[in-house]
């Protein structure tokens, strides 16, 4: 029915000629005082004609709409052929596509160019600031004073941004670095926390941490960038108190503080990109990116997060790892 409405609309400017014609051919037959059967005779042939060429029509006109209809569907990819060309009009406006789409694949191979540069110019200025971050790190080993370690700390936290950066490229690189398989996650939260031991021991947070005694099929390297995230944020907005570090079923890792919590209206969106809440306004140094990139993370190995908090509760963040089979390399 709506493409019948459209039809009409669309071939009004005939419809309406073909009655300007009907009409002034009647009143020819009329001012001739012809014989009425004179009239209808031929009436009935015009409108047979004309309805036989509406049905020709509108069928062909209802294929056509049909095929671009299924060319609306594919990506702009797998479209390489349109419809047959019957006016000029369809002429002009396939021309106007083909150069719409030559200019696309122009724009887009430009665009790939320009993210191949900028990934190459960030790669290579994540590795070459990790050299002096290590030899600052190296000449700090020599020294023991709560300067020092306050040093120690900010480089640390230098280093991490460093990884933002990295795993933030990396993310929508089309090749990834992903290394699938059975991974010790004992051996994963403990690195991180040999990682963040000093950060530990300067704020006088309490770790607590029960063997997690389990393995789960993921990327070693990626999944220790998500636990150093939340837990980083779980030192950062906990002033006193407590860390802890336990498994639930189903294989799920849980990092849970006592610190300052999270609003109830930013807890829906703490993992969107550049959202930092009400904690963010707070702390101007909070850049709305490390949750999200958890997510992304997550998300690419199959696995999932979720936050639960409250204002002045503590936050507790879970992981689950059980949520999809993974193919082992």
């Amino acid at each position: 029915m709506d493409f019948f409405l459209q039809y009409i609309r669309w071939r009004r400017k005939v419809i309406i000629g073909f009655f300007i014609c009907f009409i002034l051919f009647m009143s020819s037959f009329a001012l001739y005082h012809l014989p009425l059967m004179a009239v209808i005779y031929p009436m009935l042939l015009s409108c047979l004609g004309a309805a036989v060429f509406a049905v020709v029509d509108g069928y062909s006109a209802w294929r056509k709409h049909g095929k671009l209809m299924h060319l609306l569907k594919l990506p702009a990819e797998l479209i390489d052929e349109l419809p047959p060309v019957e006016t000029q009009e369809d002429k002009d406006y396939q021309a106007i596509i083909r150069l719409l789409r030559e200019q696309q694949a122009q724009l887009k191979n430009k665009m790939e160019l320009r993210f191949a540069d900028m990934m190459d110019y960030y790669t290579a200025w994540v590795h070459q600031i990790k050299t002096p971050i290590a030899s600052m790190r190296l000449n700090l080993q020599n020294e023991d004073s709560e300067f020092s370690r306050k040093v120690a700390e900010d480089l640390q936290r230098i280093e991490q941004y460093v990884e933002m950066v990295l795993a933030f490229l990396r993310l929508d690189s089309e090749s990834t670095d992903y290394v699938i398989c059975s991974c010790d996650l004992d051996g994963i939260v403990k690195g991180v926390i040999r990682k963040l031991s000093t950060q530990f021991i300067r704020r006088k947070i309490r770790l607590q941490y029960d063997p997690l005694r389990e393995s789960a099929i993921t990327d070693e390297k990626w999944l220790a960038f998500v636990v150093e995230q939340v837990l980083s944020n779980a030192l950062k907005y906990t002033q006193n108190g407590t860390v802890s570090i336990f498994m639930e079923q189903p294989k799920t890792l849980c990092i849970q503080d006592t610190g300052i919590g999270i609003a109830a209206e930013d807890l829906p969106r703490v993992f969107e990109k550049g959202y930092t809440g009400y904690n963010g306004r707070s702390d101007k140094r909070a850049s709305g990116i490390g949750l999200y990139l958890c997510k992304r993370v997550c998300d690419n190995l199959g696995h999932t997060i979720m936050a639960e908090s409250a204002l002045g509760s503590g936050t507790i963040i879970r992981i689950c790892l059980d949520q999809r089979k993974l193919e082992v390399e």
